[in-house]
């Protein structure tokens, strides 16, 4: 299959390429065949597209955001916990990491608004990890740590809390 049109220009970036030629199979070049799919799209031309490859990184991008509310809900969490249990090394540090997190929560729960309650959900399995991670980022015996965590979902995600010393 070919596509029309040669290169639009570098400065749209790879999503905006249309190519000229035989198609890139998706385990060879997969940028190119990104941008190809994208080209393909634009033009309408729906038949060419590769739809089992395609759904499948649809998919995937779904995926990789619950991956991301998990991997910043847990660093938030880590860094909440030191907050509590090593007041004396509170720094500007662990606070811009705890509202770098939130709003980076926020702002993909903005975007994605089906992901509301995801948060929520992975609280316990995320906070199980945290809670091991802080114990060997403070030094502290993980039996330090509660076993269930001890904030709320709101309060978690909320820029104004910040927990008093245990």
């Amino acid at each position: 299959m070919h596509l029309r049109n040669a290169y639009v220009g570098a400065q749209y970036g790879m999503n905006k390429i249309l190519w000229k030629q035989q198609a890139t199979p998706y385990d060879a070049d997969y940028a190119r065949w990104c941008a190809e799919q994208g080209a393909l799209l634009r033009e309408g031309r729906a038949e060419a597209v590769d739809t089992a490859n395609l759904a499948e990184e649809i998919e995937t991008l779904g995926r990789s955001e619950q991956r991301e509310l998990e991997n910043r809900l847990n660093v938030l969490l880590v860094h909440l916990l030191k907050w509590r249990y090593q007041p004396e090394r509170r720094s500007a540090s662990w606070r811009g990491t705890i509202v770098e997190q939130r709003n980076r929560i926020a702002r993909r729960l903005s975007e994605s608004p089906s992901l509301q309650a995801y948060p929520a959900s992975i609280l316990p399995e995320e906070y199980e990890s945290a809670r091991l991670i802080a114990a060997g980022e403070t030094g502290l015996n993980e039996a330090v740590f509660p076993v269930i965590c001890p904030f709320v979902i709101n309060e978690v995600l909320d820029k104004a809390f910040y927990p008093d010393e245990a």
